[in-house]
């Protein structure tokens, strides 16, 4: 079966994924603790803005609004019984952009993690985890999304269970964890063994890699790994426009434009075939982006210390595979675009 992502990336040696969503809606009036989600429904002009925003920049993919659509995140808001609503009207925003578009631009709906931990550990069970991203999925679908995709997943429980649910809707989808404690996720993955997962997984997604994380260096050194471990599926960068810093009240990431866009062209010489920014990455991020990777020629694989002259060192020695990289505890998940 074909679907338009699968068709695309059959053509293009590349593709351009979009930015945050939460530093642009910070930019358009977002207060902290609001649920983005509900927007769709409230603002709906500024969600069709925040999607125009990244197709006319050059995105070919990008991401709906609603990472934190799931019953357990929006039940901190009282909107969990609205979750097939407001997924639908984020994909619906985001149909009428892309058609509106004078190229193929792909409208991928967000789905984030539950916020919850799984048993043992914790209290969410498979069947639960599966429920929630089943509803979810169903509203992305029904509002016309082209595929699902999971993003800043940390245990491998829950993105195997968002594989099961995306079967359920019997929708296509791509997948990204956040390796962000010394090169493994929060709940101890190495890039490899994600690669061993999603070459286990029955519904099997289209293309799989990394977003988040600590910075742009970092998420390369994972996108190094993965590469290293030949997975069938292509693979996908998000990486962070730079690095975090607390000024005059807010985060600010202190990612240039300039230093995003040799980010993208190490990206697909390391290996990746969606390249895309997350926490910090604004329109003017990815319009220097696609000018790099459509003028700069493709070169060879960077090495790490090419990686790090280029865009600053790593956050840790290790890269997780070497048993050195510390296990953090478990917590609650974050959302996705600060």
């Amino acid at each position: 079966m074909t679907n338009p992502l699968a068709d695309l990336m059959q053509t293009r040696d590349w593709l351009l994924a979009d930015g945050a969503t939460g530093t642009n809606l910070f930019n358009m009036g977002l207060e902290a603790g609001d649920a983005p989600e509900l927007w769709n429904v409230d603002h709906p002009d500024r969600i069709k803005a925040l999607y125009e925003g990244a197709a006319k920049a050059g995105s070919d993919i990008f991401l709906t609004n609603s990472f934190g659509g799931n019953a357990s995140r929006l039940k901190l808001h009282g909107a969990e019984d609205r979750v097939f609503e407001l997924n639908k009207v984020a994909a619906e925003i985001g149909r009428g952009v892309a058609d509106a578009m004078d190229h193929p631009v792909i409208v991928a709906g967000s789905v984030g993690p539950t916020g919850d931990i799984m048993v043992p550990m914790g209290s969410l069970t498979h069947e639960n985890a599966v429920e929630m991203f089943h509803e979810q999925a169903e509203g992305l679908k029904a509002g016309g999304a082209d595929v699902l995709w999971v993003e800043t997943i940390s245990a491998p429980e829950e993105f195997a269970a968002a594989a099961e649910a995306f079967a359920l809707a019997d929708m296509p989808w791509c997948g990204t964890m956040s390796f962000d404690t010394a090169g493994r996720t929060m709940m101890g993955l190495t890039s490899p063994a994600m690669v061993k997962m999603v070459g286990k997984l029955a519904h099997a997604p289209l293309a799989f890699g990394a977003n988040c994380g600590v910075g742009a260096s970092d998420l390369l050194r994972t996108v190094l790994g993965f590469a290293e471990a030949n997975p069938a599926q292509p693979i996908i960068a998000k990486g962070n426009a730079g690095i975090p810093k607390y000024h005059d009240g807010h985060i600010h990431y202190d990612g240039t434009p300039a230093l995003m866009a040799d980010y993208a062209v190490l990206a697909r010489d390391c290996g990746a075939k969606i390249i895309g920014g997350c926490c910090g990455t604004t329109p003017e991020h990815l319009r220097h982006m696609r000018t790099a990777l459509e003028e700069r020629p493709r070169g060879p694989q960077p090495t790490l210390d090419q990686i790090s002259q280029a865009l600053g060192g790593f956050s840790s020695t290790s890269d997780g595979t070497d048993g050195a990289g510390p296990v953090r505890a478990p917590r609650r998940g974050r959302r996705r675009s600060a």
